[in-house]
């Protein structure tokens, strides 16, 4: 699955780190919903980060479309709102 993170680039993530992905989108959820700035925070920086470990970095040169689109690290709370689904970011 081809993962970008807005303003960063693409990470090309094997599937079989989806599930672990899909954990911590909830998490983030939940921050959100809860409107908990500090947990929201805690959350995005965790699937962030274990997008950019578990996955590979797609070259800049590259043309190739993104399955999933994530906000940037420096993204609000109310900016994340607006981009959630009834899946979250990640659906499934």
């Amino acid at each position: 699955m081809i993962v970008r993170i807005l303003t960063e680039g693409q990470w090309d993530v094997p599937e079989d780190r989806i599930d672990g992905l899909n954990e911590l989108d909830a998490h983030l959820e939940k921050a959100v919903e809860a409107g908990d700035d500090e947990a929201f925070t805690q959350s995005l920086q965790a699937l962030l980060q274990a997008v950019r470990a578990g996955g590979s970095p797609v070259p800049d040169d590259s043309l190739v479309d993104s399955d999933l689109i994530l906000p940037p690290s420096d993204a609000t709370i109310e900016e994340v709102r607006d981009l959630l689904g009834d899946d979250g970011l990640i659906p499934g």
